[in-house]
């Protein structure tokens, strides 16, 4: 994926965080089943943004962004803040 289709992932995925909070608050879905999609939305959205940095990253230092790759779950999600 390059850049724009990261981004319009991100998008996409911000809609549905949005959708599934709507969904809640209108009582079509259960709390349990919302926590349980918004985690599941929320780390993949985490690993798109640590794609951008890494092709960032890897741009800044004359390198190619086509090089990096998204990390897995666990990675993605221990880092600190």
């Amino acid at each position: 994926m390059d850049d724009k289709q990261i981004r319009e992932r991100i998008t996409d995925m911000v809609e549905q965080e949005r959708a599934l909070r709507e969904q809640l608050a209108q009582g079509a879905i259960s709390s349990g089943e919302e926590h349980s999609r918004l985690t599941e939305v929320e780390a993949e959205l985490d690993q798109c943004w640590d794609l951008l940095r890494q092709r960032q990253a890897l741009r800044d230092a004359g390198a190619d962004p086509a090089s990096a790759a998204a990390r897995p779950v666990p990675e993605v999600e221990g880092y600190q803040q």
